[in-house]
């Protein structure tokens, strides 16, 4: 991926970045964009890569450090790590190497799940780097083992695959997930925690069957929390998006720009099935696809 010299614009009309290896941190961007509607988007999905779960600390950290740089240079004023494998093993790096711009991480929400926990036992469904990190495992040494809570790590290899692949639900990773629930509620788990940015979009799937099934679970996710945390970020440094007025009426045109390092149709049509409003999708060379309202 080719970058041009960093020249970061410090501006509330300057875009938002998100990175993700692939389209999970969609599920983020939906929370900011409800929450900050007047604020404009770059997303960068390096697609190429996906998933990270699997790969070296060493490769997270290479991917996830030119990632950061492309979106630096865009002139983000602020960037969101999308990613809970790259979080833990890139975030502190970058945050060092770009003092100028808040860059904010994703670690999965197990402090508000321990906290709320009856049974003292709950779940973290995650990839295996985000679960051997550094970030995780320090709030598990700091609140759960504390509260006497047990914290019972899961990782599915071919979850990422299979949302990229757009869900299929007679898929037998989709079976797999059904089961794992089930056995989770025999456990006594009350809790789990999404530590994926791609696994709130099966979300419903799971809160459908725990309905249907009576099985007592609650399924937290970190979106609305990173959301919150970019809205706090941008009133300290009073670089939010300034809100429409009568004078200057909110614009039409979609708020978020879509980038990947490799693009084809299938991953096309899985963005605009999960994003409700018009976006632009763009390939590295700026091959510009219109996404209809």
């Amino acid at each position: 991926m080719s970058v041009v010299s960093p020249s970061p614009i410090a501006s509330s009309v300057a875009p938002i970045g998100l990175f993700d290896s692939g389209v999970g941190g969609l599920s983020v961007y939906l929370h900011l964009a409800q929450q900050l509607p007047n604020e404009q988007y770059i997303y960068y999905a390096d697609t190429l890569n996906v998933p990270y779960g699997t790969r070296s600390s060493e490769e997270i950290y290479r991917f996830t450090l030119q990632a950061v740089e492309w979106l630096y240079s865009q002139g983000c004023k602020l960037i969101v790590i999308a990613c809970n494998s790259a979080s833990a093993h890139a975030l502190e790096a970058v945050r060092a190497l770009y003092p100028d711009v808040p860059i904010v991480g994703l670690v999965p929400a197990l402090k508000p799940a321990v906290l709320a926990s009856q049974s003292k036992h709950v779940v973290v469904l995650a990839t295996q780097a985000t679960l051997n990190g550094k970030l995780l495992n320090q709030v598990i040494a700091d609140i759960a083992e504390p509260a006497n809570t047990t914290v019972t790590k899961c990782f599915d290899p071919q979850l990422v695959p299979w949302i990229e692949a757009g869900m299929p639900l007679q898929d037998k990773t989709a079976l797999s997930l059904s089961e794992k629930i089930r056995h989770f509620h025999q456990l006594g788990v009350d809790y789990l925690v999404l530590g994926c940015t791609h696994y709130p979009f099966f979300k419903p799937l799971l809160e459908d069957q725990i309905a249907r099934e009576n099985l007592h679970i609650t399924i937290v996710d970190s979106g609305a929390a990173i959301a919150a945390r970019v809205q706090q970020l941008l009133a300290i440094g009073g670089s939010a998006a300034p809100k429409p007025t009568a004078y200057s009426p909110q614009k039409t045109a979609p708020k978020l720009k879509f980038y990947a390092s490799q693009y084809n149709k299938a991953l096309g049509e899985l963005v605009t099935a999960l994003v409700p409003h018009p976006i632009e999708l763009l390939n590295e060379v700026d091959c510009l696809i219109k996404n209809p309202a």
